[in-house]
């Protein structure tokens, strides 16, 4: 019991250690947003609030929606965030917590991400929404786990490490992973479509030049006009590969859906965007019920 007591420890009162959940306190279908200040935005459209539970920057609210049972989660920023989520959703509702073992029937979630994004394509609008049909992880958070390299589209990743130049080592390996198809034909039948770059970090990571010189030189702009499947590489953001590479891993649906707040290439940035972002919660809460 020790070793499993370290590999998974709880809180005091049997709760996951990060999200402080118990079992009964999620539903089975997920929006998942970055900043813990939109999740009361989320739950403030709910018919009904059963629960209200905050560890650190992971705050959760779980209630109905027109009769459907709905959780919405912060994230905070990061794959390495995600990886916590992740990980702590799927103990929740696939791991015996008193026994610390797998359940013998397996639960799948559905995940929806909902979040913001720079545009890499200068044809795209502000305040667009760009639903990830894949997602391209240039985190390495995949390879720190066993997978079948089925997971990953190696035909996006070429186009990619062809296109940029890409050097791993010591830059990590890039991976694509797709999103759930099931959620993109119920949520984002009529949205944009594309690749979603996943980047470590904000400044150097997505090519932005403070006091530090980059390391890699401009990858994004070499990106425009590239294509993989018939899709463009058509924005960037922090947590969607860790999200759609768990969520494989672990049997989960998965899919993300992006507000475009900037325009990388043509250096513009949305000043409406929390009207965009709230008309995106609507639409989404109405097709998850």
């Amino acid at each position: 019991m020790k070793t499993k007591y370290l590999e998974m420890p709880l809180q005091s009162n049997g709760d996951v250690y990060h999200l402080n959940l118990h079992p009964d306190e999620l539903a089975d279908t997920v929006i998942l947003v970055g900043d813990p200040n939109r999740v009361p935005i989320v739950s403030a459209k709910f018919d009904l609030i059963e629960v209200k539970k905050q560890n650190r920057e992971m705050v959760t609210h779980t209630g109905i929606y027109k009769n459907k049972r709905i959780s919405v989660l912060s994230t905070g920023m990061g794959t390495d965030n995600m990886d916590i989520v992740l990980n702590e959703l799927d103990a929740l509702a696939n791991i015996d917590l008193c026994k610390r073992i797998p359940k013998e029937t397996h639960q799948s979630l559905n995940l929806v991400r909902l979040g913001t994004c720079g545009s890499l394509q200068p044809d795209i609008k502000l305040n667009t929404y760009i639903a990830s049909a894949y997602s391209l992880g240039m985190d390495g958070l995949l390879h720190y786990y066993q997978h079948d390299t089925l997971l990953k589209e190696e035909e996006i990743t070429a186009e990619f490490v062809s296109k940029t130049n890409w050097k791993s080592p010591p830059l990590p390996e890039p991976y694509a992973v797709s999103a759930s198809e099931t959620l993109l034909k119920k949520i984002a039948f009529d949205m944009q479509k594309g690749i979603t770059l996943t980047a470590s970090g904000f400044y150097a990571p997505q090519c932005r030049v403070l006091r530090l010189p980059l390391g890699m030189a401009d990858f994004a702009e070499k990106l425009i006009h590239a294509k993989s499947k018939g899709l463009s590489f058509t924005n960037m953001e922090m947590e969607s590969s860790a999200l759609y590479a768990l969520s494989k891993l672990l049997g989960h649906q998965a899919l993300t859906i992006c507000v475009v707040i900037a325009n990388r290439p043509n250096k513009t940035f949305s000043e409406k965007y929390h009207e965009a972002i709230d008309t995106l919660i609507n639409q989404v809460l109405d097709r998850l019920t």
